[in-house]
This record gives structure tokens, sequence and C-alpha cells, in this order.
């Protein structure tokens, strides 16, 4: 399938006809009605261009993961009813964005860094690294394209460009206003706290329990006792002495 520029946002509701709310029905069958026509088998209205552009939004808008991604880019809302101000909450969130764009910038540049020849990522990665909601990241991107700083490629995934570079390194973004959006699990060589460890049962079982052990003022206190004086040794005069060897020789 051959690739439009890279930075050129396609849309796929237009590439197909459809309007956003389209549901699974109406877009196969858009898909099948431009595929008989454009296709090879039709030798007056071929073009294997179209086709192809035809072919890539099929796989995007009936797929739904792809589609919501492609949606959450494009900026398609499914919110219905009176729209409404979110009042003394905005003066406290304007502003917050500049944070999370230089964040969204600086994952994008690392990305083309590391690795160049894959450096697009899709709405889905980008969810997995940046700790904001959907909203916000949409908003951020608005802006970004539309400075030119970020673009699609063919699959609808999102990478830096030259501008967005240059942007990048003459305005170099404080590390303080972009860690804070940055998912700790998504940092390179950080360690995830480590879970307390609990005790195995061997380990229970050779512990001696604190209510076994005697006290230590206990202990000193069996030191401490008196101990009882001896009885003395009777005394013994010669008589008794060769008295008591005569019963102790055997008698013959």
């Amino acid at each position: 399938m051959s690739a439009p520029l890279a930075g050129k946002f396609v849309d796929h509701y237009l590439v197909l006809g459809v309007d956003p709310g389209a549901d699974t029905d109406a877009i196969q069958i858009a898909y099948m009605k431009l595929y008989e026509k454009y296709g090879a088998d039709n030798i007056d209205t071929a073009d294997a261009e179209k086709l192809d552009a035809i072919q890539a939004a099929y796989e995007t808008l009936s797929d739904p993961e792809l589609r919501k991604e492609f949606d959450a880019i494009k900026g398609v809302s499914r919110d219905s009813g009176r729209p409404m101000f979110m009042g003394m909450e905005f003066f406290d969130v304007l502003g917050r964005e500049v944070g999370l764009r230089g964040a969204l910038l600086s994952v994008l540049y690392d990305r083309r860094r590391s690795k160049p020849f894959t450096p697009a990522l899709s709405m889905r990665q980008l969810e997995s690294i940046l700790d904001a909601s959907v909203e916000a990241m949409n908003f951020s991107l608005w802006y970004l394209k539309q400075r030119g700083f970020v673009g699609s490629d063919d699959k609808s995934s999102l990478q830096i460009t030259v501008a967005g570079m240059d942007f990048l390194e003459n305005n170099r973004p404080k590390p303080e206003d972009v860690m804070p959006f940055i998912k700790l699990s998504a940092i390179m060589g950080a360690a995830p706290p480590e879970a307390p460890q609990e005790e195995t049962p061997q380990q229970q079982e050779t512990e001696p329990q604190a209510e076994e052990l005697e006290p230590p003022a206990a202990a000193a206190a069996h030191l401490e006792e008196p101990v009882a004086p001896r009885a003395p040794l009777p005394k013994l005069d010669g008589a008794s002495i060769r008295s008591m060897l005569n019963r102790a020789q055997p008698t013959r």
C-alpha cells in the first residue's frame, strides 16, 4: 500500500464519503461501492492511488479502536445537548496545557531520535505514556498540529515535524513542567515501588515469640538472688576417724 506524505492529515470520512456519525454498515457499503469503482477490475475508472486511500480509510473506520483514535485526532465529538461553560475551573486550568504541549513534543521528539525508522506513536500509545485526559491531549494536539509541530501518518499515528523539533530545541521546556505529565511506568529505568515482603511460614515458626522470652528484668532478678550458705561439716577427732576406718574394712 502506498503511503501519503508524512505529516499530511487524511480525513478517512471524506475519503469514503460518509458522515462521522455513520455506522459500520454505512461505512462498509460506501467502501464496497468505491472499491468496485476504482478497483483493478474496472478498466475505465481503475485508480490504484485512490484505492490505497480507500483501503486505508476502511481499515481505520471499520476497527472500533482505530476509529476511536482517529476520531480523537480529528476532533469528532459524540456529545449532545446544550453547550455549557465550565465556570471558575476554566481559569484554574488556563495555561496548564503549556506543560502538556511540552510533554507531547518531548515524547514525540524522543521517539523520533530513538526510533528514526518508526517515529510515529498512536493515540493509544500516547495515553499509556502521558498522565492526562483524552480531552486535554486532543486539545494540545490540535494546537500543535495547527502550528505545524506535529503531523499524522497514513495510519493516523502522530509524529513530530522538523518545525516541532526546531521549536523544542529553541524553547527548551523545564523538567518540572514536563515530568508531572509523564507516567512513572513510562520512564526508562524508573524502578517500581517495592512491595512489602510477607514472612514465610518457616520464618514465623523459627522466630521466637515475644511472650515466650523471659523479660530481662526477671532474668536479672534471678541472678541477684542470695545463695543459701552450706551447713558446716562436723569436726572429727582421732578416735572418730579410727572408728570410721574400722567400720569400712570388710570382715573376714
